[in-house]
């Protein structure tokens, strides 16, 4: 009885639609304004619900001055924001002084910083599809 069903079986798994998975691409971040060479420059793409917070998809690359492109891969279509910073003394976070201002240098896409609030996700966001993409940031140092 089973082995008269196999079959049957077989067909309906061979016309089933399988989900495809979703289209990626990658975005290439090129930082500018990158005051020295020391430690790391620090690049997020992140969706709105980690926008400000651990993103998702995130690169690093050795600092120097002027400017450093770094590629991040296998990001699917959607809306998203870059944040980025010189990490200057390597040790994974963005270091901040009184009142929060940043120590290092700090930028966003789309140039959302802004010196008296933090940037929005709205004014930050772009759309990526499946192509690769260069998004230019600028960092930003408020303390010297």
């Amino acid at each position: 009885m089973i082995l008269s069903a196999l079959p049957a079986v077989m067909a309906l798994l061979a016309t089933s639609s399988v989900a495809a998975a979703p289209s990626t691409g990658s975005i290439t971040v090129t930082v500018a304004g990158v005051r020295s060479a020391d430690g790391l420059i620090h690049v997020d793409v992140c969706p709105q619900a980690n926008f400000l917070h651990a993103c998702p998809w995130s690169a690093t690359a050795p600092a120097q001055r002027g400017s450093v492109s770094v590629t991040l891969h296998g990001i699917p279509a959607g809306r998203y924001a870059v944040q980025a910073f010189q990490d200057a003394n390597a040790n994974g976070d963005l270091d901040r002084g009184m009142f929060g201002i940043p120590k290092e240098g700090i930028g966003f896409s789309n140039d959302a910083m802004n010196k008296l609030k933090k940037p929005t996700f709205a004014v930050a966001a772009f759309d990526h599809g499946t192509e690769t993409q260069t998004i230019p940031v600028l960092l930003r140092y408020f303390l010297d």
